[in-house]
């Protein structure tokens, strides 16, 4: 059962592990990545079943969009980090790309930012894609 504020059940997501700042600072990050490429900019952040990649390709499946969309899975405890792009979006962020991204969004990680390892991760990603 979610804890009550007020008459209103608490959303899920403040539950997880970010601040209600740092979920603003992700949503930004990804309205303006959407906004300046023309591709959907997705984040997962939790459990990822085995193998991962398979879990994390089935997950952008599911998005409204797969062709140009860009899903970056997380799952912190798990140590894993998967990047997503779907057949368009491809075109545009190549796989080389966003492994670079995923780098230093681990280097972030490591230090212990995670939402600050994501925003930075949507920038690079966003960037290599280019404007849409």
């Amino acid at each position: 059962m979610q804890p009550e504020t007020g008459t209103e059940p608490r959303p899920d997501v403040l539950d997880g592990p970010f601040s209600t700042r740092q979920l603003l600072r992700i949503d930004e990050a990804l309205r303006l990545a959407d906004r300046t490429t023309g591709l959907v900019f997705s984040v997962f952040v939790g459990g990822l079943d085995e193998p991962i990649r398979e879990h994390a390709e089935r997950l952008h499946r599911q998005l409204a969009n797969p062709d140009r969309s860009v899903l970056i899975a997380v799952s912190p405890n798990q140590r894993q980090l998967e990047i997503v792009t779907g057949r368009y979006a491809r075109k545009r962020v190549p796989d080389t790309y966003a492994k670079i991204a995923a780098l230093s969004m681990v280097a972030s990680f490591g230090g212990g930012d995670l939402a600050g390892g994501i925003i930075q991760g949507l920038d690079q990603l966003s960037r290599y894609a280019g404007k849409g």
